[in-house]
């Protein structure tokens, strides 16, 4: 039995049925595409704060480590005094022990409170020493004169340590009659946090000042 040809009406219904299918499919894809758009960008939005906030914390590292780095500034007070400060404007110094060579006899310097270096602690000692040494009377340029400086200093109420060997810069010069004046020039640092023992670090220092000058 052959089949009943379509009515124009049922003609008309399966081309509408047919246009509802392809928006339906074509509805699909966009939600299927809204989504795929919507994860992408979430995806996008937690990786850029993954690392932004990988950046802060790599910068809060190398910040913190900063912070515990002690470099000294020195300014002259006077010709026989240095004051002394950290380079970080977090830092501060609670105490410090300067330990001197032992050619100069010297027991090491204590300090609280005010970081400073004094000429008064060493200068007769270090004019015995350059003396036995059989160094210039006057200096010529900056003299070296090596000390381990170990401070004790707090950042953001955390107390840390730091051992560190410097050169104090300082000029001798005068006459005879007026003795020898042991001027201060500033501080520069030479190594810190070192290995072995600090007094022949400071030693093999001086030793080698010596050797330069004699």
């Amino acid at each position: 039995m052959s089949e009943m040809p379509e009515t124009p009406k049922e003609a008309r219904a399966a081309e509408a049925a047919a246009i509802r299918r392809r928006w339906i499919t074509l509805g699909e894809m966009l939600t299927v595409l809204a989504v795929g758009i919507s994860a992408l960008t979430l995806y996008l939005n937690w990786s850029e704060k993954q690392e932004e906030r990988a950046d802060k914390a790599s910068e809060s590292r190398q910040a913190s480590a900063r912070s515990v780095k002690l470099v000294l500034n020195a300014r002259a007070d006077g010709s026989d005094r240095l004051l002394l400060s950290p380079a970080a404007p977090e830092q501060i110094v609670q105490s410090q022990t300067i330990l001197f060579p032992k050619a100069l006899g010297l027991a090491p310097v204590p300090t609280t409170g005010e970081a400073r270096i004094e000429a008064g602690w060493f200068a007769d000692a270090l004019k015995k020493a350059r003396e036995k040494a059989k160094l210039p009377d006057d200096s010529v340029g900056d003299e070296q004169l090596p000390v381990e400086i170990t401070t004790r200093f707090v950042v953001n109420g955390e107390a840390h340590v730091d051992t560190a060997l410097y050169d104090i810069g300082y000029g001798i010069a005068g006459k005879w009659l007026a003795g020898h004046r042991v001027t201060l020039r500033g501080l520069s640092l030479v190594a810190r946090g070192a290995v072995g023992d600090p007094q022949e670090r400071v030693d093999a220092r001086w030793a080698k000042a010596v050797k330069a000058r004699s």
